[in-house]
């Protein structure tokens, strides 16, 4: 009796009108599960595979979709003008690496012809420190950041300068071996040559064949005023090198920005907190106020609150490669004394007495009254 074929989207667990990606990521969990790598003597496993890689064969060419909703598997073998679809022509190595470089997993090494393509380099990362006004006001640092670099000797050959190359004896030069398990072909990258399809008769004596040596680099970067604590600034092409003539991956430097015994900093607007006393909050004063070029004068309106907040324009920090500053906001702190002089104490008897119980009715009276007795 002949197998009959399970419907593809069952196959896949999808439904009829699955997108392109939701198509692979179910394929990719499928292929992990049941790969033969991993089950290894498994013909249960190897079956689930290659029935999920033709499914995915088909469903994922546009072509091959259509006649299969349209005809059903009928449709794959010619008739209703299907497209014709035969599992044992799929080429597995290439169908896994279109799913999220499943040929990389599978040690198909995502290349073409047996060669390594270029391959950008990896992104470093670098931690710097600040101060809170290295952050606001910039700063032009000196990095030394530990990374890789061509050796100047082989220029990244990894052989003596006037040593060849010889053809890899493990893959003839192709850079990659084929394996085969029953239908399935997967192509690997050689671990021999790396994919290379060569390698060196003579190892340069410097590097000791690596084509690169560790180096601490010195940089010059200048930190843009307005850092925040958290932000990264990134250095183009000062990462670790590409392979294969790929380009350098980039530095990242990521900045912690240390707290301040004054400021606190909201976006780019500075906080302080600013204590004065009734006097100076009754009658109103000018003060100076801490900002962070130096003090700076504040006029303390009469009748200010505890909790007030005054705020002075300009004064916080500067936009990050931008134009203009945020602000300065004062916190007014109203103290009240907590040890009196006898005078002190008298003349807050003789207030006491003068002042009215519903203070909001007499406010002006109050203020009135408080200027004769501090004046």
């Amino acid at each position: 009796m002949p197998t009959i074929k399970r419907d593809y989207y069952e196959v896949l667990s999808v439904s009829r009108g699955v997108g392109e990606q939701e198509l692979k990521s179910s394929y990719r969990k499928l292929a992990l599960q049941y790969h033969p790598d991993r089950n290894p003597d498994d013909a249960e496993a190897e079956e689930k595979f290659k029935e999920a890689a033709e499914a995915y064969g088909v469903l994922s060419d546009a072509q091959k979709r259509a006649a299969y909703d349209a005809y059903g598997h009928a449709g794959l073998s010619g008739a209703g003008g299907g497209a014709g679809f035969d599992p044992s022509n799929m080429d597995l190595g290439d169908l896994l690496s279109q799913v999220f470089g499943f040929g990389d997993m599978f040690g198909g090494g995502g290349q073409r012809g047996g060669r390594p393509r270029a391959t950008k380099g990896d992104d470093l990362r670098y931690d710097l420190s600040l101060t809170f006004e290295e952050a606001a006001f910039g700063k032009a640092v000196e990095l030394q950041v530990p990374k890789m670099e061509p050796c100047g000797r082989c220029r990244g050959r990894g052989a003596e300068p006037d040593s060849s190359l010889m053809q890899c004896p493990a893959c003839h030069g192709r850079g990659e071996q084929l394996f085969s398990q029953g239908f399935l072909s997967v192509r690997r990258t050689c671990s021999h040559c790396g994919g290379a399809g060569e390698i060196v008769k003579q190892v340069c004596r410097d590097c000791r064949g690596e084509g690169y040596k560790h180096v601490n680099k010195r940089l010059k970067v200048t930190v843009p005023a307005g850092i925040a604590n958290g932000n990264r600034l990134r250095v183009a092409s000062e990462g670790q090198p590409g392979t294969n003539g790929g380009p350098n991956g980039d530095l990242y430097i990521f900045f912690t920005v240390k707290e301040h015994p004054v400021f606190e900093r909201h976006e780019n607007d500075l906080h302080c907190r600013v204590p004065i006393n009734i006097s100076q909050a009754a009658l109103g004063a000018q003060i100076q106020v801490p900002t962070l070029e130096g003090p700076h004068d504040l006029v303390i309106p009469e009748g200010t609150q505890n909790g007030t907040q005054l705020k002075i324009r300009g004064k916080g920090v500067p936009e990050v490669q931008g134009k203009g500053r945020g602000d300065l906001i004062v916190h007014i702190d109203v103290r009240t004394p907590t040890k009196l002089t006898r005078d002190q104490r008298r003349l807050f008897e003789e207030l006491k007495a003068v002042l009215p119980v519903d203070n909001d009715a007499h406010e002006k009276g109050l203020l009135d009254k408080v200027k004769d007795y501090f004046n």
